[in-house]
C-alpha cells in the first residue's frame, strides 16, 4: 500500500488477514501504527485488529506482486517516480485513487508494468492516530485490463511469456477472501466519470462542517450539490464520456432527485442517507487536520473539462475558491445550507 493514509490502512488492514502486506506512509503515522496496531472499524469490519509490516520508502514495495496507489492525485506523479526503481516487471500496479486522470499518469511513469484503474466508494475517516472507521458501504471497483493494454506477444524484458503478471481476477478473489466486496468491469472511465460526480459532494461537505447524514439530509446543501452535477454532467457530456450507473438512480437523474423537497428525498434517495453518525467527506478531514485537498481534482477537473469545450461552471468555480480560502484559514469552515447556496451568486436550481 502505497500511500498509507485512511484508503491504504482500510485496504492494507483488511488485506493483510490474507496476504503480506506493506503499509508505506509517513514515518509518524507508521511509527504509530507499529506501536498500537491498526484498528478498523464500520460496516463489514464491525473491529478488526491487525499489524501489518510498515515503511516509509518506496523500497518496500521491491518484489511485490500488486503495489495500491492511495496517494493524493497531486502525488501521483511523485509517487510513480519513487515507485519506479523498485518494481519489477511482473509486478501491477492499481489505481485506488480520485480523480479521471491517476492510472494514466502511472503507465505513463512505469513503462512496462500494468497498471489497473480502480474505485473505492465508501469514505474512510481517521479516528485515532491508528483508528480507521469506514462510514459507508459500496463494493470497491476494479479494470479487468491494463491502462493502457500491454501487447502480450511482447512481454517487458526480464519477463518470460510464461510468467503471468498478477491479474485483476487474482487481486479481487484476495479481496473477497478478506470480506472486500469487488466488482470487475470493462467501463473504467465511465466508472470513474461517475465517482467524479459523486466527489463533487465532498467540498459541500466540508465546508458545511456537518456529518454526510445531516449534511445530504438538508435541502440547500442538496441544491449546492446540484448545480456542481449539473455542471459536471454537461462538461462529461460535452467530452464524450458518459458516466456509469453506479447505484439505483442513473447519474443523468440525481440534480433532479437532490433538488426535490426533503421529505421526498428520503423517500426516493433512501441509499444516499444509510451512512452512520460518523461518516464524513475526507477532505472534511483533510480541512480539520490543515492538509492539502483535492478540491483541484474535482470541482477543479469539471471546470477544466468545461473550459476545453467552451461551457461555464461558476458553481463549481466558487466552490473551489472557498476550499482553497479555507485550506488556509485559522479554522475549519461551518457554512450553513443557506449561506452557501447564497455564496454561488445565483439563483436557486
Amino acid at each position: 500500500m502505497f500511500g498509507a493514509g485512511s484508503i491504504g490502512c482500510r485496504l492494507g488492514g483488511a488485506l493483510a488477514s490474507v496476504a503480506d502486506v506493506t503499509l508505506i506512509g509517513r514515518p509518524a503515522a507508521m511509527a504509530e501504527l507499529d506501536r498500537t496496531g491498526l484498528t478498523l472499524t464500520g460496516p463489514g469490519t464491525r473491529r478488526l485488529h491487525a499489524r501489518p509490516a510498515t515503511a516509509t520508502d518506496a523500497a518496500a514495495a521491491a518484489g511485490a506482486d500488486y503495489v495500491l496507489v492511495t496517494v493524493k492525485s497531486a502525488d501521483t506523479a511523485e509517487a510513480a517516480r519513487e515507485l519506479a526503481p523498485h518494481l519489477d516487471d511482473r509486478t501491477t500496479v492499481i489505481s485506488f485513487q480520485n480523480g479521471l486522470h491517476n492510472a494514466r499518469l502511472l503507465a505513463a511513469a512505469l513503462p512496462g508494468r500494468r497498471v489497473l484503474a480502480g474505485m473505492v466508494p465508501y469514505n474512510v475517516v481517521r479516528t485515532g492516530p491508528a483508528a480507521f472507521h469506514q462510514g459507508t458501504d459500496g463494493r470497491l471497483v476494479l479494470g479487468r485490463t491494463a491502462t493502457p493494454e500491454p501487447d502480450p506477444a511482447q512481454p517487458p524484458a526480464g519477463r518470460s511469456p510464461a510468467e503471468p503478471v498478477p491479474s485483476a481476477e487474482r487481486f479481487a478473489e484476495a479481496a473477497r477472501a478478506a470480506g472486500l466486496a469487488v466488482e470487475l468491469r470493462d467501463d473504467m472511465p465511465q466508472v470513474q466519470a461517475a465517482k467524479l460526480l459523486m466527489n463533487l459532494n465532498n467540498a459541500v461537505n466540508a465546508l458545511s462542517g456537518r456529518p454526510l447524514r445531516e449534511q445530504l439530509g438538508s435541502r440547500p446543501y442538496r441544491l449546492v450539490l446540484a448545480r456542481c452535477q449539473r455542471e459536471g454532467l454537461a462538461a462529461l457530456r460535452a467530452a464524450g464520456l458518459a458516466p456509469a450507473r453506479l447505484g439505483p438512480v442513473p447519474a443523468g437523474w440525481m440534480p433532479a432527485v437532490l433538488r426535490l423537497p426533503d421529505l421526498l428525498f428520503r423517500q426516493l434517495a433512501a441509499a444516499s442517507l444509510r451512512v452512520d453518525a460518523q461518516a464524513r467527506s475526507s477532505m472534511w478531514e483533510d480541512l480539520q487536520r490543515g492538509r492539502r485537498t483535492e478540491v483541484g481534482e474535482l470541482q477543479g477537473e469539471v471546470l477544466a473539462l468545461a473550459a476545453r469545450h467552451g461551457l461555464a461552471a461558476p458553481a463549481n468555480r466558487r466552490l473551489l475558491e472557498l476550499v482553497r480560502a479555507a485550506e488556509s484559514a485559522p479554522s475549519p469552515p461551518s457554512w450553513s445550507g443557506p449561506e452557501l447556496l447564497a455564496a454561488l451568486d445565483d439563483q436557486e436550481v
